[in-house]
């Protein structure tokens, strides 16, 4: 199934697993994570809402990489990989950075979200090239 190029099932099986990479990763790096954002587990509870924005969200950043991965004019895990590191490196990382470093939060909290998104970006990456 596509829509003008970008191909919805893959969009759909990229958002579903890179939500499900994030539950991986903070599962793992919850307590770091909750230390260095100085949140309490209070504060970190499950809330539904929270989570549908969350995947929401995986939705649409997966449609639009999928769009910008279709307009280099050949998708393929090749291909998924490169715009992966590149929007990683050239967007996510210097946002965070930029945005961390005004709040006063400590690099540690900046490697946790990084990794996280470069994860989420080569999971969809991947995913997108393989199934486009």
């Amino acid at each position: 199934m596509m829509f003008d190029g970008v191909n919805l099932i893959a969009v759909a099986a990229a958002a579903i697993t890179s939500f499900i990479f994030g539950a991986l990763w903070y599962g793992v790096l919850g307590k770091a994570w909750m230390q260095a954002a100085d949140l309490t587990e209070e504060q970190t509870k499950p809330n539904p809402v929270v989570f549908g924005t969350a995947f929401f969200c995986q939705v649409i950043m997966a449609f639009v990489f999928a769009g910008i991965i279709y307009h280099t004019g050949e998708t393929n895990i090749r291909t998924g990989i490169i715009s992966a590191l590149m929007i990683w490196v050239g967007i996510v990382m210097t946002t965070q950075i930029v945005n961390h470093r005004f709040q006063g939060m400590p690099w540690r909290l900046t490697l946790i979200d990084g990794g996280h998104w470069l994860g989420v970006l080569l999971v969809q990456g991947i995913l997108i090239g393989w199934l486009s």
